[in-house]
């Protein structure tokens, strides 16, 4: 069970992967060993996943988001995980979600321009057939994170 201190250190840590320990320990009222303590545990438990560190997409010059919605006709588990092969090995696809609805998949892709949209479509029909694909370009990122709310975990 997690409470209030464990709480507080995972929203801490989703801000800033980086923060000393002694820092965090500090922001949650614990020593430092209490603190160091608990993070691992966090971890052995499953609870941190990983930390990971979160590049600049317009100094990386990826600035560009395009999310590709795709229909297939096929829905076997043997389509579905060529499709996971084919798309895994594209770096510039970000996210992929299987959908309900009118739309069976979403991607977010991140380019360096619209025109190279064209250049990962190709790779991903190479690979795969696929019924219909149909592209929108974000226009402007009103809120964006990989942070989840802390205050639903047990």
């Amino acid at each position: 069970m997690l409470d209030d201190r464990d709480r507080k250190i995972l929203d801490l840590l989703q801000a800033d992967a980086g923060i000393s320990v002694s820092d965090l320990a500090e922001r949650v009222a614990l020593s430092v060993s209490a603190c160091s303590r608990r993070i691992q545990r966090l971890e052995e438990s499953g609870h941190i996943a990983r930390r990971i560190v979160v590049l600049d997409r317009e100094k990386m010059g990826v600035p560009t988001t395009v999310f590709a919605l795709i229909k297939t006709a096929h829905h076997s588990d043997e389509w579905i995980e060529t499709f996971r092969r084919a798309i895994s090995g594209i770096p510039e696809i970000v996210e992929a979600h299987r959908l309900t609805g009118n739309q069976d998949y979403i991607l977010k892709i991140v380019l360096p321009r619209v025109e190279h949209y064209d250049v990962i479509y190709k790779q991903i029909v190479r690979k795969i057939e696929l019924f219909d694909v149909s592209a929108s370009i974000s226009m402007e990122i009103l809120k964006s994170g990989s942070a989840i709310p802390v205050g639903y975990a047990d």
